[in-house]
């Protein structure tokens, strides 16, 4: 070792990040186990890097005693004294044993030693980069493809965007860019993993943070997001300031704004509607594009019987029923759609919760 040495390390250190101190603190503890494996020794020994030249000392630490029972471990008074005259018994005399050529294992545990922290420091320093961006988007190039995953160049670190979590319209090839979710970051002992997803409504939510200012400023909330990947999503938004129209502002100008996020979703089609705090208003709104002529709501059940007209009936449920699960789960109630017609044919007036439990109808959860 040497002063060449020192400097290298304190380049690696600011260029890292790393302590130059907690790198020469784990060289000498490598090297203890490093001078007893190649000098086949149990006693008890320390290792010092002068910090200012790189000189590298190994101190055989032994117990200072009137009669050696184990030399390994113990000396004699008489012979610590020759080393330091104030040692006394009981003391822990330090005893030089550099070996000759301790320098040639010395540089090579140091290379092994330092190259281990640099990886351990550079693992922390993108899972600390990416557990921020937990519930966030990134964009990445795919790399690869196995029967379960793709795999997802982020720059810094490969993440996994399981097949499962991709939509049933999209086709990646090898450098396409995708766009997608972070719903999982993870410290493992082979470094961060870093999961990914294209079919979480948080994806959607993220998108219309990205292209809407008034979201991002706050003035415009997103309150739920319900999302059948790759086919349909509603989501209810609301505003603050009552001169600004929320679902306009998510529309954007001749519908750039939402256009974008569709096409980012390969043609999924996104019904935005105001949020309401009256759960009347509020469900009617969520079976956009469909007309309501009434809600009426049980609170017990937490339900809401809607009732539309003839011809708006299909609409409303949708296709196999997808407008009116969407509606559920983005209102969180249940919801049973009834025609005109049927509504007048089936009780002619408002029905008891228990007699809709029992109805014969179209009821989504």
């Amino acid at each position: 070792m040497s002063m060449e040495f020192i400097e290298a390390l304190q380049e690696i250190a600011k260029e890292k990040g790393i302590s130059q101190e907690v790198l020469l603190d784990a060289i000498e503890a490598a090297l203890i186990s490093s001078y007893k494996r190649n000098f086949n020794t149990a006693q008890n020994v320390r290792v010092e890097i002068n910090r200012h030249n790189g000189v590298i000392k190994v101190y055989a630490r032994k117990t200072v005693v009137e009669d050696v029972l184990d030399s390994r471990l113990e000396i004699s008074l008489d012979s610590a004294r020759e080393v330091n005259p104030h040692y006394q018994v009981d003391d822990v005399a330090e005893i030089e044993v550099t070996p000759r050529d301790f320098g040639r294992i010395a540089a090579q545990t140091a290379k092994q030693v330092v190259m281990q922290r640099i990886r351990e420091a550079e693992r922390g320093l993108i899972y600390n980069a990416f557990i921020d961006k937990e519930e966030d988007i990134v964009t990445g190039l795919v790399q690869r493809q196995d029967t379960r995953n793709l795999f997802v160049d982020l720059g810094k670190v490969e993440a996994v965007l399981p097949l499962t979590e991709l939509m049933p319209t999209d086709k990646f090839k090898h450098l396409d860019r995708v766009k997608a979710f972070i719903t999982k970051v993870e410290n493992t002992t082979k470094g961060p993993q870093i999961i990914l997803s294209r079919t979480h409504p948080g994806l959607l939510k993220r998108l219309f943070e990205l292209e809407v200012p008034e979201i991002y400023d706050g003035v415009v909330e997103i309150r739920s997001v319900a999302r059948e990947a790759g086919f349909r999503s509603k989501i209810a938004v609301h505003s603050r300031n009552s001169e600004v129209d929320p679902v306009g502002s998510c529309v954007g100008p001749k519908g750039m704004r939402v256009q974008t996020i569709v096409n980012e979703l390969k043609g999924e089609k996104i019904d935005i509607v105001r949020w309401s705090d009256n759960i009347e208003e509020y469900v009617a709104n969520a079976l956009s594009p469909s007309k309501v002529l009434e809600v009426i709501v049980f609170e017990q059940e937490k339900m809401a019987r809607v009732i539309v007209p003839d011809y708006q009936l299909s609409l409303a449920i949708g296709i196999k029923g997808q407008n009116a699960r969407l509606a559920a789960k983005l209102t969180g109630w249940k919801i049973d759609i009834k025609s005109e017609t049927q509504a007048e044919q089936e009780f002619g007036r408002p029905k008891t919760s228990q007699e809709v439990m029992h109805q014969d109808s179209v009821s989504i959860d």
